[in-house]
């Protein structure tokens, strides 16, 4: 029952549409007035009477019914209480009935949504800075997978520039190859320090690196070879980690993707009259829009980032012809995004309006920054294993003789990671903390895991729950049902903010209502329909957060 649409549209106000009212609706802090409420102050200008009188009016014309039971004035506030038992017997009789499609729509039926995210470079570690973009892109496929859309995963591998130059110099100094195929990535980037070391000593080196990578460009059969090696190498190692994050993409379409689609975006920009030489470079000139010039080709000719960006933005709509095209990018490239989505809408482009920033904050470890080029990164893989870690010593302390410790130890250290970085609002920098993301007691992924179990736990020892009747409800059934009910408008609001934390928000609140709920309620020792009802609202609280940690790309133990 949307309850917001259905006061709204038992209220007239001349002049105010449905919409509108229900747009002013709202769930107010303390519920101890009513479920919902109506502030009337907006309305005295128009209707010349004050905001209570105006409300008592309202009153009077809107009747209670089966949904709302008793409607009362507060003031300039209108407020409603719903019909709880009613309410409370919806909400069951549908999660139960859903299980673990509850949450879900077919609002997107027929709508395709481009997601860029992760977009690891190669040869490169994926390191702890890569965290965000790749859960919280993941995060964003499955909601919108789940409301009906075609979700396109997009991995725009960092695979173009003079960095390979440098890394094939550095392997002909340095490398080998069996040592390469057997350190992986943590030996390229041990090659690609020294190089630095060595080319601050030898600046000449840097002009070698160039030649190198032109000879990728020009399809040099050795120079690709070994760029090749270096790809493969990269994708196997990384693909461990996403396995292990429960993170999936459809197309690995990376910069050098579009090397022969570039030409075609720059002839468009010429013939359009945009491009214009500044010392030497082609730009298009977006200082009327408050912005720098947006550089098109540097004064040698080759491309640059916003050229293979807006190629790849012409070929995702020409490919997919999406609805929305998102890039899951740190809040660092606002300006790039900016100038893209501008010179897009410059060249004629109608659904430039359709590509979305989703800009994030920067994580980093609590003992400071990370350089590449100087070796100091944290490899997200030793991040990751040493949560589990943690987790299995926990584990083992607390219930030595529970199965597969190993496997649960990997699914709450993995999924504290996860629960961790799509825990506060998406564009706040983060400092990871081992102590705070793995604390079973606080707001955190492996607490409500833990919620979980205890569910599965009462459920098992429940048996089958039988038939019940809603009767006189408690202040906490009411209050964890009701929750339940909310988490289809959680998941559309996480879908129209982008914003999965409302998803870790929302789990924390029902995990925290449900054990207030498990305490202070007696379920398995009452009478029938009390144990049934009581069973019944496990089971749901059980599928709602199950569906909520799912949706985040995180397991759901039966034990821990």
């Amino acid at each position: 029952m949307d309850y917001k649409k259905h006061i709204a549209s038992k209220l007239n106000v001349e002049g105010v549409t449905a919409a509108e009212m229900e747009s002013l609706i709202a769930v107010p802090p303390n519920t101890d007035l009513g479920d919902y409420a109506l502030p009337c102050f907006r309305f005295a200008k128009t209707m010349r009477k004050s905001p209570a009188a105006i409300a008592e009016e309202l009153k009077a014309s809107f009747g209670a019914d089966e949904y709302i039971e008793e409607v009362t004035v507060a003031g300039g506030y209108l407020n409603f209480r719903v019909n709880r038992k009613k309410h409370v017997a919806e909400v069951l009789s549908r999660v139960i009935k859903e299980g673990g499609n509850y949450g879900s729509s077919d609002e997107g039926n027929g709508k395709t949504v481009c997601i860029d995210y992760s977009s690891i470079n190669i040869a490169k570690p994926f390191h702890i800075g890569h965290l965000s973009t790749t859960v919280l892109g993941a995060a964003l496929y499955r909601l919108y997978k789940f409301r009906g859309y075609t979700a396109v995963g997009i991995n725009h591998l960092g695979d173009y520039g003079t960095q390979f130059g440098k890394l094939i110099v550095a392997y002909r100094l340095w490398g080998d190859r069996s040592a390469v195929e057997k350190g992986g990535v943590r030996e390229l980037m041990r090659l690609y320090v020294k190089y630095h070391e060595e080319a601050e000593k030898h600046p000449e080196m840097d002009d070698e690196a160039r030649a190198e990578f032109k000879k990728i460009e020009n399809g040099d059969e050795e120079a690709n070879a070994l760029f090749n090696f270096f790809k493969e190498l990269t994708l196997k190692d990384v693909g461990k980690i996403y396995e292990k994050l429960n993170v999936k993409f459809d197309s690995y379409a990376g910069e050098s993707f579009y090397n022969d689609k570039m030409a075609p975006i720059v002839e468009e920009l010429r013939n359009k009259g945009l491009l214009t030489e500044s010392e030497g470079a082609e730009i298009v000139d977006l200082s009327a829009y408050d912005m720098p010039p947006c550089i098109i080709l540097r004064s040698d000719g080759a491309s640059l980032y916003a050229t293979r960006d807006l190629a790849a933005a012409v070929y995702r709509k020409n490919t997919y012809d999406f609805y929305k095209n998102l890039y899951v990018v740190a809040y660092q490239q606002n300006l790039h995004f900016r100038q893209i989505f501008k010179v897009l809408e410059l060249m004629g482009k109608d659904w430039a309006k359709d590509c979305v920033h989703v800009a994030y904050g920067m994580v980093s470890m609590e003992d400071g920054a990370m350089s590449t080029r100087k070796g100091k990164v944290v490899f997200l893989e030793d991040v990751i294993n040493k949560c589990v870690e943690k987790c299995l010593s926990v584990i083992t302390e607390k219930n030595p003789d529970l199965p597969d410790k190993e496997k649960i130890a990997e699914q709450v250290g993995t999924g504290a990671v996860i629960f961790g970085a799509l825990s506060s609002n998406k564009i706040k920098d983060m400092v990871f903390s081992y102590d705070k993301v793995l604390n079973f007691d606080g707001e955190t992924g492996p607490y409500v895991q833990y919620t979980c179990a205890r569910c599965n736990s009462v459920l098992i020892k429940g048996g089958e729950t039988g038939g019940y009747e809603v009767k006189d409800l408690l202040p906490q059934e009411y209050d964890l049902a009701a929750h339940i009910g909310k988490f289809p408008e959680v998941i559309a609001s996480a879908l129209d903010k982008l914003e999965p934390s409302f998803i870790t928000r929302y789990a924390v609140d029902l995990a925290q209502l449900y054990n207030k709920f498990y305490f202070d309620c007696k379920i398995l020792g009452e009478e029938e329909n009390v144990r049934n009802f009581r069973l019944a609202l496990t089971k749901a609280s059980l599928i709602t957060l199950t569906n909520a940690l799912t949706l985040l790309g995180m397991a759901v133990p039966e034990r821990m």
